[in-house]
């Protein structure tokens, strides 16, 4: 079961014996929301760190922890690797670019941020054509390898941050809240506002909010997590 999965670092392991001593593990928070930047974040762990999975007990995908674990985790992940960075598109670059490459170019700019040279790129489905290192792109590397798993408890906890100072740039649409996913309270407020300088206008979700269509489901991810 989902909630029984921890990570390892099996896969960052088998790529530290093929001669790859560092390793960047990424992965990114925002990409679904419909407000909000999204923010890339990549890790570098120590692996000739023999304790290095104890000294990370309780690190695993964002997702599976409450906002107070991630809160947690963050101080001792910033602790134990040896390079972190974060990277951001803003809504008008998702809005430009597509939301696909805009998540790209946040990951590159994690990349560009970290203070050591790297070797190697762990990612969750993504690749970087626009960045010039061995890469593998693994389904679910969030749930499976320890460095993707620290980067996205980053990622998360930095883009969380951040919504709730948009809150008190834009009140009344709730950023603290639900973090710019697409809620029922992030609808009506919409619906009522209009959109911030910070919503996503090309997501048709949006689009039909603020001209009081109702909400059009075409892929976006409107989960609040």
């Amino acid at each position: 079961m989902t909630d029984q999965v921890w990570p390892d670092l099996s896969v960052e392991y088998a790529l530290y014996a093929a001669g790859y001593r560092r390793i960047a593990g990424l992965d990114e928070a925002g990409r679904g929301a419909w407000a909000g930047p999204v923010c890339a974040a990549a890790v570098v762990l120590p692996l000739s760190r023999p304790d290095l999975a104890l000294a990370l007990t309780g690190v695993r995908d964002s997702k599976l922890l409450a906002p107070e674990q991630r809160e947690g985790l963050l101080p001792t992940i910033l602790e134990v690797a040896e390079a972190v960075s974060t990277g951001w598109a803003s809504p008008l670059e998702v809005d430009k670019l597509g939301i696909v490459t805009a998540t790209r170019l946040a990951f590159a700019r994690a990349v560009a941020g970290l203070r050591c040279q790297v070797d190697a790129l762990l990612l969750d489905y993504l690749t970087l054509p626009e960045v010039d290192l061995p890469q593998q792109a693994i389904p679910k590397a969030d749930l499976r390898c320890l460095s993707v798993a620290a980067a996205s408890i980053v990622a998360k906890v930095e883009r969380d941050r951040l919504m709730r100072k948009l809150e008190a740039d834009f009140p009344g649409y709730g950023f603290a809240r639900h973090k710019g996913y697409g809620t029922p309270q992030h609808r009506q407020a919409l619906e009522r506002l209009g959109p911030s300088p910070v919503h996503r206008m090309s997501w048709s979700a949006v689009r039909a909010c603020v001209s009081g269509a109702g909400l059009s489901h075409q892929g976006e991810d409107h989960q609040a997590l």
